[in-house]
């Protein structure tokens, strides 16, 4: 099956966003020059700040960008959620609002996709503080279900996937790693997921950001392997012993 039934497929970019005042500018341009046009923005507000909500408004006149602000704080699953419901495009792009994209990222994923015929692809990535830029993220060149249950090295700003359906796949309401069950169902829909061998995505290390809380997202995963994949107490506990692994070599012993 062809994925690419047009030259320049149109791509739905979605942004959670949450008080993120300091940063969500900086992650807006860098979608805006991209060198990949077809595109639209989803910006979900899960009840930021009004300094958040006023640097956003900045963007309500752009044609391209869709800002939905929620009036209850819903946490980045149910954001996701509602901007993949309210998209229309073939293909679904996500980055987080303190993360950052090479100006040719979309174009040069879109095109490796296109010549793998991939359902799913995700990027190396380098990461970043405040301060400087730490270091290069080199993932597996592919993935499956029972790979990515022990190493769950794709990063979700680096990921474009074909749109879906199946309305089991979806991101939880999980204060943390939220995105991990949505990969997993998406393995396990589209068998594969491949790498794009190029450094296209910055991702920023906060030393507050719960993405960082080891045993916070160890618990998440814990609860997402035994409630949604199904995972033996064996399988879990090898699971998890394995993200931690990979996680202690990706990022090394970052305070948290």
């Amino acid at each position: 099956m062809n994925l690419f039934t047009q030259k320049k497929p149109k791509i739905s970019i979605i942004i959670p966003n949450f008080n993120s005042e300091d940063s969500i500018e900086e992650t807006i341009k860098s979608v805006l020059i991209q060198t990949y046009k077809n595109w639209e923005l989803i910006i979900v507000d899960d009840n930021s700040n009004q300094k958040t909500k006023e640097i956003l408004l900045k963007y309500k006149k752009y044609k391209k960008i869709k800002l939905f602000f929620l009036k209850k704080n819903k946490g980045a699953g149910f954001c996701r959620n509602f901007a993949i419901q309210k998209s229309k495009s073939d293909f679904l792009a996500f980055i987080d609002s303190d993360d950052l994209w090479e100006k040719n990222k979309l174009d040069k994923q879109i095109r490796f996709m296109r010549k793998e015929n991939c359902f799913f692809s995700y990027t190396y990535y380098k990461t970043f503080n405040k301060n400087k830029n730490l270091k290069k993220i080199i993932v597996p060149k592919k993935f499956n279900f029972n790979n990515f249950i022990n190493n769950t090295s794709i990063a979700t700003s680096t990921m474009i996937v074909k749109r879906f359906l199946d309305k089991k796949i979806k991101f939880t309401n999980s204060t943390s790693c939220d995105d991990y069950y949505f990969k997993c169902a998406l393995l396990k829909k589209y068998n594969t997921a491949l790498c794009c061998p190029l450094f296209l995505t910055k991702y920023q290390l906060r030393e507050n950001s719960v993405q960082k809380s080891r045993l916070r997202n160890l618990y998440w995963v814990y609860v997402i392997n035994k409630n949604y994949n199904k995972l033996s107490f064996l399988k879990n506990l090898i699971s998890l012993i394995s993200i931690s692994l990979n996680s202690i070599k990706k990022y090394g012993f970052f305070k948290t």
